[in-house]
């Protein structure tokens, strides 16, 4: 059983990772109904501009817990910058476009960011210093949980209950809502939905930011590519939870975290891609929505 709970701990630290990235993703699909690939592309730029913010400016500081906190704002705020930037240049002029067009678009998009990464710093794989947090682990009953463990799924759980109090119980979410819904008719009401748009850009690249230090701070090494395995496993977790649905995203990410998860442990890592893929393929075939989802009728 030792091993069966270590697996739950290891897939739940996972899937949080997961869950933050996918949240990207399901929200610009469902304002914009666009699958955001470069979305995992900014994630892995978020590990290296976090990376460099330590190595050049807080190297040398011994509070290790303000120089993370200092990390992540500054961090969050380049990438969500950056979000912006990618829906203002990549995304907003072909919002009338054939659908295709954006598909593309964001393709192209993601290739650019995955090159820049690798102009700026270089194709190696660069590493997180490990005295970034201190190295506490704790032994519970034959379960080791370490100190970044603990912080990733404390924040990762903080942040998602912050966003569905936000998208449910506020005025902003409400229009966030509206908007999801139906464009023309949001504007009538008097939303802005180009601000909407900008602002679900903003929080899901910021929430791909946190995403993106927690894959340094966890895993250490990081290089230019890492954006596309992490964004391809945010993306089916997802689909899993159904597309467009945030607290589907949420169950997505930990279910496909969790299996992964018990796949290495109890099989083989080298097989976890396969039986994540299956595991998606399943679920698609018994509902196609995703876990969460609802089926929408087409308009006519």
């Amino acid at each position: 059983m030792d091993i069966f709970f270590q697996q739950l701990v290891n897939g739940l630290t996972i899937g949080s990772i997961f869950a933050l990235v996918a949240l990207g993703y399901t929200m610009v699909y469902g304002i914009m109904k666009l699958i955001n690939f470069a979305h995992g592309d900014l994630v892995a730029m978020a590990s290296f501009v976090g990376l460099t913010v330590y190595d050049q400016f807080l190297g040398k500081t011994t509070n290790s817990i303000l120089a993370v906190i200092i990390i992540f704002a500054v961090t969050g705020t380049i990438i969500a910058m950056a979000g912006i930037v990618l829906e203002r240049v990549a995304y907003r002029p072909l919002r009338k476009a054939p659908r295709l067009s954006a598909v593309v678009s964001a393709l192209g998009a993601s290739l650019v960011i995955q090159n820049g990464i690798m102009l700026i710093w270089g194709p190696r794989m660069r590493f997180f210093p490990a005295d970034i947090l201190p190295a506490i682990t704790w032994n519970i009953g034959g379960v080791y949980i370490s100190f970044i463990q603990v912080v990733i799924l404390v924040i990762s759980l903080l942040i998602m209950v912050g966003l569905i109090f936000f998208i449910d119980k506020t005025r902003v979410g409400a229009a966030i809502r509206a908007t999801s819904i139906d464009h023309d008719a949001s504007r009538l009401m008097g939303i802005d939905v180009n601000g909407i748009i900008t602002l679900i850009f903003v929080i899901g690249t910021f929430l791909g930011a946190v995403g993106g230090l927690f894959i340094g701070l966890y895993y250490r090494g990081i290089n230019f590519n890492m954006g596309w395995n992490y964004g391809l496993y945010a993306f089916v977790a997802a689909i899993i939870g159904g597309i467009g649905n945030i607290p589907g995203a949420m169950v997505g990410g930990m279910l496909l975290g969790i299996f992964k998860a018990f796949i290495a442990g109890y099989v083989s890592s080298t097989w976890a891609d396969a039986f994540t893929f299956t595991l998606l393929i399943a679920i698609l075939v018994v509902k196609p929505t995703g876990i969460m989802g609802e089926r929408v009728a087409e308009k006519v």
